[in-house]
Parts: structure tokens; sequence; C-alpha cells
């Protein structure tokens, strides 16, 4: 199935689907009309919230703009509905008569007493009489409805059965000749602009595109917009609005990975096995998110969501933990990032959910590594946290966030760029951590085959990269032991970045003054001093005294090697409760 034919598929089980022809969006005021068009009060819809955040209601679908001006039909914003803006309008005054000159035509034969005191109103209206106290600056640029006065409490003017049933006649003359539409292989009039995509993280505010044609390298035979590819108007609006939807912070849909807004569904003819399946990848991706998704959802047993997760984590099968979600529930991911005036589809996955699972438990098993992170099981987008200059989101390199998530869904070889970007953030900052440690083992899994990738300290490894960057562990724990706090910079400070990539430049050297340091330690510490030098002789037995024990160089994947082998050392030294006198 298609990204927009499963999409189309999720419109039809939305719960609250707003109908075709209309859309969801966000109302500021109401202006309550008498009959003769006369303005009774202005009514303030916004909520409580610290942020005054708009109502959420249903009107007559927002025409798409771009350059042009197009009024929105019984709505709009203050520039349009009132001729008055908080910029610098320069183009407010048209826009206003458009508003004015658009319903004039539209409500010109309409003899709905509700209409005629809109139309009333229109006509008497000025921009200057715009002042408090009945208009308030808040107003200005905040989207705008109508309702006449005595019916404030049941119904707003566009749903007046009049407008509605004025709005779809409106809608049926300006749709083109029937096609077959590409998505739904049902014949119907055609979307020329399909609908305006919103809340994509770094993408205009006001909406982008997912499908247009808006350029003559874009267009066939002559085809316009549209036409190129046949797509009813009502799968346009069906995709759109489910994309919408799913986007809303709050929708319960959308995980933001790196720069790729992730949406997610479940298709199920079973809507509870669907919202369940929905529930557990958001916590899977996301454990932060986990107690909030369960609670805010009475459908569910808390405590039964919380233990079958834990099964899952804990490597157990979806078909024993959960039967009923291994088979027969379809899931689809969809990873946005914006693209100028356009969305890219960074990645677009569909497959059963037990297949999910079991990848995702696959990429758990190569992340594993002890000891752990301090926080417990981090979520995927602390780990791209550890790829940005700074710790920013805004700096994790665009490409890799949506590439790695990818290859976590399929279970196939990671971005090798996952491990240079590594890499280069290690030798840039010197902070070998275990949430870094843990993506350089998993890489060297799935690219490199390196299925005895140690989760723990492997003393008996003999991989001349791994062995190095114990010994460098080593290294770095007798200069402080001989050093103390006095030190300004550690060696892994230093010479970490050259002790990893081109090993035989510094070894030596630092070989040299482990011993000096040693000579140091005996003096006041001589059995330390000789369990130091024992542990050192221990590692450097490992190298391959056949071959340079210090090579030239190390390729990447031996500084992944070399990066694990530091970490498990360095750490076992922190947790060896036989060697207490180890600076912590």
């Amino acid at each position: 199935m298609s990204m927009l034919a499963s999409l189309v598929r999720a419109y039809d089980r939305l719960p609250d689907a707003p109908p075709f022809g209309f859309s969801t969006e966000k109302i500021g005021f109401c202006v309550l009309l008498n009959a003769d068009g006369s303005v009774a009060s202005v009514e303030d819809l916004r909520g409580d919230d610290r942020k005054r955040s708009p109502r959420m209601l249903l009107v007559p679908q927002a025409v798409k703009r771009t350059a042009g001006i197009a009024p929105n039909f019984l709505w709009d914003k203050s520039a349009y509905v009132l001729g008055v803006t908080a910029g610098d309008g320069k183009r407010t005054a048209e826009e206003h008569a458009a508003f004015r000159a658009r319903h004039a035509e539209w409500l010109a034969e309409i003899d709905d007493p509700g209409l005629r005191a809109f139309l009333r109103f229109l006509d008497g209206w000025r921009p200057d009489a715009f002042a408090p106290p009945l208009w308030r600056d808040e107003m200005r640029d905040q989207n705008i409805v109508f309702a006449l006065a005595e019916e404030y409490r049941e119904r707003f003017l566009h749903e007046r059965p009049a407008a509605r049933a004025l709005w779809r006649r409106l809608g049926a003359e300006g749709a083109s000749d029937p096609q077959v539409c590409l998505v739904t292989g049902e014949p119907g009039p055609v979307a020329r602009l399909h609908p305006s995509i919103k809340g994509v993280w770094g993408a205009q505010s006001s909406g982008a595109s997912l499908v247009s044609f808006n350029l003559d390298a874009f267009e066939s035979y002559g085809h316009d917009q549209g036409d190129n590819a046949p797509v009813s108007e009502a799968a346009a609006f069906a995709y759109g609005t489910v994309l919408n939807r799913y986007l809303d912070k709050n929708s319960g849909h959308r995980i933001q990975i790196g720069d790729a807004s992730t949406v997610f569904w479940a298709d199920c003819s079973d809507m509870n096995l669907a919202a369940e399946a929905e529930v557990f990848f958001a916590a899977l991706l996301d454990s932060a998110s986990e107690e909030k998704l369960v609670a805010e959802d009475e459908r569910f047993e808390t405590a039964k969501i919380q233990s079958r997760l834990d099964a899952i984590r804990s490597g157990q099968r979806l078909s024993r933990v959960a039967p009923e979600l291994a088979e027969g529930v379809r899931f689809h991911i969809l990873g946005l990032a914006p693209n100028a005036a356009r969305l890219s589809v960074r990645f677009y996955w569909q497959d059963d959910f037990g297949r999910l699972t079991g990848n995702f438990q696959q990429y758990l098993a190569d992340m594993a590594i002890d000891p752990p992170p301090r926080d417990g099981w981090p979520p995927l987008w602390r780990y791209l946290l550890e790829l940005a200059s700074q710790g920013k989101r805004e700096n994790v390199p665009p490409l890799i966030a949506g590439e790695w998530l990818r290859a976590i869904l399929t279970g196939t070889a990671y971005p090798l760029t996952l491990l240079s970007t590594v890499l280069m953030r290690m030798r840039a900052d010197g902070e070998i951590n275990a949430l870094r440690c843990a993506m350089l083992k998993s890489v060297l899994i799935r690219n490199f085959h390196y299925k005895e990738a140690p989760v723990a300290l492997d003393p008996t490894s003999r991989d001349t990269g791994y062995v190095l960057g114990r010994l460098f562990a080593v290294y770095e724990n007798i200069q402080r032991a001989a050093l103390g706090k006095s030190v300004n910079a550690t060696i892994r400070d230093k010479f970490y970045g050259s002790a990893s990539s081109t090993p035989a430049r510094v070894f030596g050297s630092l070989a040299g003054n482990a011993f000096n340091h040693l000579a140091r330690i005996r003096k006041d510490k001589p059995a330390f001093a000789h369990y130091l030098q024992a542990e050192l002789q221990e590692i450097a037995n490992l190298l391959d005294v056949s071959k340079e024990p210090f090579p030239a160089s190390l390729s990447q994947e031996a500084q992944a090697k070399f990066a694990l082998g530091y970490y498990h050392q360095a750490s076992f030294r922190k947790h060896d409760d036989k060697t207490p006198e180890v600076s912590q």
C-alpha cells in the first residue's frame, strides 16, 4: 500500500474526522451580530492557559494561499475580515476588499437571516472603527468567526444549514472534470493544489506541500499542477487532514527524531488493538512518554501495558508477550523534514507490528553495554544529541537521524556516517561515554559483522584496537594515581585523538611517562604500584608481537574498537572493588 493510500485509510478511522470540505483551525474570537448587521459583542474564544491558546473549531476548509490573495468562507484572520493587522499590512486593504467582494458574490442570492446579517455587517464596516473597548488589540492577526447573538450558544454562522449547503455548492462548482484517482482508484474531481501540511519542525509555520507541481520542469504532456498526478479532492483532503492531525504536538502519533518529524499509525480492524500498538511504539522510542501516553488513555490497564513493555525490552518475543499484536496489525511510520517550500520524505516504512518489535529488540541488543548509561535506557533522541555540537538538537547532522531510524526499523546496516560522526565528536571534546560507545558497538555488529563485540570488559580479547584502548585507559589511570587532582589535563584530554588514530606516534612516549609515574607511586604505595604494573603488563602481553604492536594508523573500525576497549577498561577500574585506591 502506498503512503498516501494508507493515510486515506487512516482518515476513515479518525473518531472525530472533519467532513470533506471542512478543517479544524485555531479560532481566537467570535463577532456576535444582530439581525441588522450591527455588532452586539465580541467573544474571546481563547483558553485560560498561560499562552491563551485559540480554540480549535471546525470551519469551512481553509484555502491554500501562496503569493495570491484568497479569502476563506465566513471566517479568516483579522486582515481579511476587518482590514486590520499588527504588522505593516502592505496589502491589508486589498485582502479586506477581496473578502468583502467574494462574500458579496457568494451570498448575493441567499435569503438566510444569519447570512444577510453578515452581509450587512460587511457593507457597514470600516477598518477605522476598530478601537477599544469593543475591539481589542489582541484580536489583530487572530482568526475570527461570526454568529447571530441570539444563537451564539447553539451554533456559529458557518454551521447554519444554509451556510453548509452554500459551501457544498461552491465546492461542486469549482470542481474539475472527474478522473480516476491514483490513490483510491475511484473517479472524482482532481485536486489542482494539495493541502498544506503544518507542524513539521523547521518548515514554514503556514504549512508546506507534500505534493506539488509549480514549475514547468515538473510538468508533462501539457498538464498543469495536480493534473500531472491525478489525486481526487476527497483523497487529498483525507491525507492532508490525517497528517495535520498526527503532526499536532499532543496527538500521540508524533515523535521528533533529529530534523525528521516522525508520525506513526496502526492499521487494524480492531481500533483498541491499533491504539495499543501505537502506545507501544511511542513508548519504545521514548520511554519518557510511556507513563503519559498510558495514563491519558483510559482504554488500557497501566500495569499491564508497562509489564508488556518491560518484557519486550528484556528480549521476549511479541508473539509470546502480546500475540494479538504480533499478527494482523499493520504499522506505518513516516518521517518528514523541511525542504524549502515543500516537505521531504526522509523515510516511509510499513510492515507487521511483530516484525517491527523484533527489529527494535535487535537494536536494543546491539546497543547493550556494561556499565549502562547512568539514567537507564535512553530514548533515541538522547543518542542523537551525542552527535551534535554543543549537545543541541538543531546541530544534529540532518541526514543521520532518518537513515539510522530506517535501519533500526528494517533491521539493516546502519549509515557509516554514524560511525564517523561519533568518532569525530570523541576527538573534538574527549567525551567517551556509554551512549557513544554503545553506538560504536552497534555499528561494529551491524556493518562490520563484529559479532564478538563485548558488552562488558573482555580481558581475553587480542584485537589490536580493543587492546590499545584498554592500554590507553591504564596509562591514564597511572597518571591520575601519580599526580592526583593536581593534573590540569589528562593524557585523554591531550592525546586521545592521536592515540586512537595514529598509535605509533604517541604510545612510545606514553609508555615512558607511565614508567616514570609508576616510580613516583612506588615511593608511597609500593603494593599499588606493583598491581598497576602487573595490570599494564597483562594487557600489553595481549598485543601480537609478531606484528608492529603500535600500528602507524588505525581504520575507523579499529578506532571504534579502541573506544570500546577504553570505555570498558576505564569503567572497570572505577567500579573494581578489589582496588579501592584507584582514583575515581
